[in-house]
């Protein structure tokens, strides 16, 4: 078990690395900042100095290394448009970021797993039809076309929500249900399909023929043995979220990551993009690491595959 968490932490690290490299020459490739945050009027001899105060006069690989050296200690640099730390910046968007995830995550489950169970429970009626049917809409229309069809419907004809922008429980209506509509798909089909399985299991039968009522032996029995798989997918579904959320945020002005990330690509913020991809891309890569330890301690086999 050691060795296969010590090769696994190992994949993590240069997994991550790997990212950073492509994430730094990326960002390199967009074009010369110092154009930007120059005056119009700036001079050529201006721009020179810019760029030397910014260490944008160093080689490619001096820069990464400057980069790497300081991610290791925590340091993610200066933002080159807004002349504050990177990573200040990140930690004050963060919250909110986390707040909509949440809330589509609450969403996703709050809609997904009853219409996915009782999507099972009642196989080959009209209610399982609308249920794949919802299913297969939530994988297949874009997020942000349901998030603009949602703002003309609740905003611009009813005029019952907010269209953009923070602040109390309708402002997070639109957005949370447009950034957990293909989560909430995904719940649906996942619990549908686990609890089609558990249904026709002999146990359940069992607990049928004993006379145990139905709700006791859907929910006591059959629920609690399908809803594995659902519980391991909502965790990852959340760091999806959480990295997810730069078209919604855009869409419906929502002052989280997924818009700093934008507005720091506009602005050719390297600082800024790099910390911010680095962030996510190690959230995810050590989630994913978390659950393969936890999959190997369940099933001893997959550490020998």
């Amino acid at each position: 078990m050691k060795r296969y968490i010590l090769r696994r932490l190992v994949q993590a690290v240069i997994t991550i690395i790997g990212i950073s490299i492509i994430v730094f020459l990326l960002t390199h490739l967009s074009g010369d900042p110092v154009a930007l945050m120059a005056p119009q009027n700036a001079t050529k001899e201006d721009l020179e100095q810019i760029r030397i105060d910014r260490g944008l006069d160093k080689p490619i690989y001096v820069q990464y290394w400057k980069y790497i050296s300081g991610v290791v200690v925590g340091d993610f640099g200066e933002s080159l448009r807004w002349d504050m730390p990177a990573i200040e910046m990140f930690l004050a968007r963060f919250p909110n970021t986390i707040k909509l995830a949440s809330a589509a995550m609450a969403f996703a489950i709050l809609f997904g797993l009853p219409t996915g169970i009782l999507s099972a429970v009642k196989v080959g009626t009209r209610f399982d039809n609308f249920g794949k049917i919802f299913a297969l809409m939530g994988q297949a229309l874009p997020g942000f076309w349901v998030g603009i069809m949602l703002i003309l419907l609740f905003s611009a004809k009813l005029r019952l929500l907010p269209t953009s922008g923070m602040g109390g429980w309708k402002y997070y209506i639109m957005p949370a249900f447009t950034l957990g509509w293909y989560t909430m798909a995904a719940i649906t089909r996942l619990s549908r399909s686990a609890m089609l399985d558990v249904l026709d299991a002999e146990y359940i039968k069992m607990a049928r023929i004993k006379g145990v009522s139905e709700v006791w032996v859907i929910m006591k029995h059959a629920f609690k043995n399908a809803s594995a798989p659902v519980v391991t997918m909502t965790a990852l579904q959340f760091v999806v979220l959480l990295n997810g959320t730069m078209i919604i945020e855009t869409i419906f002005t929502w002052p989280g990551i997924g818009r700093l990330i934008v507005d720091a690509i506009f602005a050719r913020d390297y600082p800024v993009v790099q910390m911010c991809v680095m962030i996510s891309s190690s959230l995810f890569v050590f989630t994913n690491l978390i659950v393969d330890i936890l999959y190997a301690y369940l099933d001893p086999r997959i550490r020998y595959q």
